[in-house]
């Protein structure tokens, strides 16, 4: 697993998708930037994202709200007095931890590997006589493990929800949780510490602090009247929005997982008061569609409920992936409650109500969150579609079977020689599909590397120009994923190649 891992952190280097920023000055931790290839599918899943919210939906809309607030908003919000993260030191390695990450990372590594073991051996022992939901409700081993779990979680979710943090601490000491740099159990004890970046907006030391935004979603709810009047809305309604926050994190680790400046992709989702459990599931099933439609088999992923809730939470789960390093968070949603308006009402003295006509009263709206990071959403992306392949003839390529709708070269227009108006050809090819699709012209280096090159980075069709391009007004038209070859003419390709790489028909699925 750690190896895979890093073949997915070496081809995106090497491929142009992420960079270390600041590489040059040997890097800044826990800041990446997106290369060519990168930053053209990050832009595709966004888009997918956007259209799925706010396209396809009459009662979503989408905002762009400012990285700068008022400094109330955090203070209304809770991020000031409760954005914390429980941390620990390892006292040989120096290195720094999250205290409750240590203990999920210990119920998935040592309990729930050994209930998947249990269910391989049963599966393996009954066949297709063999019913998972029986098993796991009466195999004593199962069952042992299962309530293992359950006490670690009871514990640490009352460590948490009580901020007793030695009760944490003593977890960590007695689940015997050694440092995964030093081996040691040599312990520092547990110290809450919050994820806020404070700036200043004037020169002067003495003006207000602010902060960068830790999340994308206070900007839409300090919007919810302005949309909610000028956009006419009526309840159930959403608001979408993306863009970046920023978090101090302690455990900046994996790649671009764990970032400390991201993209988020978040929809708020408005609703009367007593229907959220009902939208909660709705967003729930329709979020977990939206990610399989991707392609990704279904059992890759899985929905983990929250130990502690959030303090504005009535009910959270999350999507998770299984990365190579296993199962983590990929896109939360969340039943806000009334927390964030009533909030916000309170600490600006104004108003922030929706008056519903058929009852005659006036009421602060519950919220449904669906919230997903963008960049978890990339190297899942990577993840799930870079493959090694043994070709027909023993040779091995590197190919990223991305859908065709989201590879950054949907098109490689490749003339197979420099010469006899090949280039010329190509070129004419490229201008004239350049507006429909992401093209790439490139007529260096043998066609053999030309195609090798085109399948690491994940375009799914390359359209060679030979001689008979020339006498004829035909190309070769080549499939990523199945290397089969076809002839077709030039005057074809843009109706053929139109259902294909067409986004449109990628969201048509969701329906």
């Amino acid at each position: 697993m750690e190896d895979s891992f890093k073949k997915i952190i070496s081809h995106c280097k090497e491929y142009g998708f992420v960079f270390q920023s600041s590489e040059i000055y040997d890097g800044l931790a826990a800041v990446y930037d997106y290369g060519q290839n990168g930053v053209m599918l990050k832009n595709h899943l966004r888009q997918y994202w956007w259209k799925s919210m706010v396209q396809l939906h009459q009662n979503i809309v989408g905002i762009d709200s400012a990285i700068f607030m008022h400094p109330k908003t955090w203070k209304a919000s809770g991020h000031i007095d409760g954005f914390n993260d429980p941390l620990i030191d390892n006292k040989d390695s120096k290195k720094r931890y999250r205290a409750d990450v240590l203990i999920e990372d210990y119920i998935e590594n040592k309990i729930e590997k050994k209930i998947q073991k249990e269910i391989e051996k049963a599966k393996k022992r009954f066949g297709q006589n063999f019913d998972l939901e029986e098993f796991l409700r009466t195999n004593p081993n199962v069952l042992r493990n299962q309530e293992k779990k359950k006490a670690i979680n009871e514990k640490l979710k009352n460590g948490l929800e009580t901020n007793d943090l030695q009760i944490v601490r003593q977890l960590i000491i007695d689940l015997e949780i050694a440092c995964p740099i030093s081996g040691t159990k040599n312990w520092t004890e547990v110290k809450q510490f919050n994820l806020m970046y404070s700036t200043q907006m004037n020169a002067t030391e003495s003006d207000e602090a602010l902060y960068l935004r830790p999340e994308t979603a206070q900007g839409i709810f300090l919007n919810y009247l302005n949309v909610q009047k000028t956009g006419r809305m009526k309840l159930p309604f959403g608001i979408a929005q993306t863009g970046k926050a920023f978090r101090n994190e302690i455990i900046a680790r994996q790649f671009i997982m764990r970032m400390k400046e991201f993209e988020q992709m978040e929809m708020q989702f408005f609703v009367k008061p007593g229907e959220q459990k009902e939208w909660f599931e709705y967003w729930k099933k329709t979020r977990l569609n939206w990610h399989t439609n991707l392609g990704t088999p279904k059992d890759k992923y899985r929905f983990h409920e929250h130990t502690k809730l959030a303090h504005y939470a009535d009910a959270a789960v999350d999507i998770e992936y299984q990365f190579p390093f296993g199962f983590k968070e990929v896109e939360g949603i969340h039943s806000r409650t009334d927390f964030d308006l009533s909030q916000h009402q309170s600490h600006s003295g104004k108003k922030i109500q929706y008056f519903d006509s058929i009852s005659e009263k006036s009421q602060v709206p519950y919220v449904i969150e669906t919230s997903i990071g963008l960049d978890r959403l990339f190297l899942l992306t990577i993840s799930e579609n870079l493959k090694t392949e043994t070709l027909p003839n023993r040779e091995q390529r590197n190919v990223l079977c991305l859908p065709p709708a989201l590879a950054p070269n949907q098109l490689a227009i490749l003339p197979l020689l420099k010469k006899d108006g090949m280039p010329e050809m190509g070129k004419k090819i490229f201008d004239e599909l350049k507006f429909e699709f992401n093209c790439y012209f490139e007529d260096k280096d043998s066609i053999g590397k030309r195609y090798r090159r085109q399948d690491a980075i994940g375009t799914p069709y390359c359209i060679t120009i030979d001689h008979e391009s020339i006498e004829q007004e035909t190309v070769t038209l080549r499939d990523r994923d199945t290397l089969h070859q076809e002839r077709i003419s030039i005057s074809e390709l843009k109706s053929r190649l139109t259902d294909k790489l067409s986004l449109a028909k990628l969201l048509e699925k969701l329906e």
